[in-house]
């Protein structure tokens, strides 16, 4: 069984694959790490994340980094939502998300783009969205709670601008796939997300 979530950021995606994958014991794949890595690769060696060559000369980059405690920064995140508008980078990225996908097992990938591009055939597509200023108000919370102090201002302004981004691009943009079930988590806490996740799933498994 393969299990897409797709969603903007800070929507509650990730929180809600992983639980997916502990409830469903699969494999879990958070497929915004790989355009992280790629950010961070660029910027170690001194590229230009808007420079498409730059950005596909990361796509290289060794499966340990996605270990790198650096890629959960709000630098690579910025970083990673530049660089993940190249369509060749989506495209160097494609195999890689569809062989985990593959597994004989199933898959729970989490991203913007799984259900509509990377596993069209999963079983069940999640899109997780909420309201801009509750996403920033995690997404906040989230960085102070690493020690980082981004106004929060700040960090609406990026979260509208990484969803302009996503939205925008040509390549492979945001958007609710036509057999996805949609889950607003606005006004849901953590359990609550969650059930609805797993009710969906359910159901779509009949």
């Amino acid at each position: 069984m393969i299990i897409a979530v797709d969603g903007p950021a800070a929507s509650g995606k990730g929180t809600i694959a992983r639980a997916l994958a502990l409830h469903y014991a699969l494999p879990h794949l958070d497929t915004g790490l790989l355009y992280r890595a790629v950010a961070i690769t660029v910027l170690r060696a001194d590229g230009d994340p808007a420079d498409p060559a730059d950005a596909l000369a990361a796509c290289a980059f060794d499966d340990l980094l996605l270990g790198d405690p650096e890629l959960r920064s709000e630098k690579a995140g910025a970083a990673a939502s530049v660089v993940s508008a190249h369509p060749a980078v989506r495209a160097a990225l494609v195999d890689r998300q569809r062989r985990f996908a593959g597994q004989p097992s199933g898959a729970i990938l989490d991203g913007r783009d799984i259900g509509t591009v990377i596993a069209p055939e999963a079983a069940a597509k999640l899109f997780v969205t909420a309201d801009p200023q509750v996403r920033a108000t995690r997404r906040h919370a989230e960085l102070a709670g690493r020690g980082a102090s981004p106004g929060l201002d700040a960090v609406l302004a990026d979260i509208r601008a990484r969803d302009e981004r996503d939205s925008a691009r040509a390549a492979a943009p945001l958007r609710m796939a036509d057999d996805a079930v949609l889950i607003d988590t606005t006004d849901l806490n953590v359990a609550e997300a969650v059930a609805a996740a797993i009710a969906a799933v359910e159901a779509k498994r009949g």
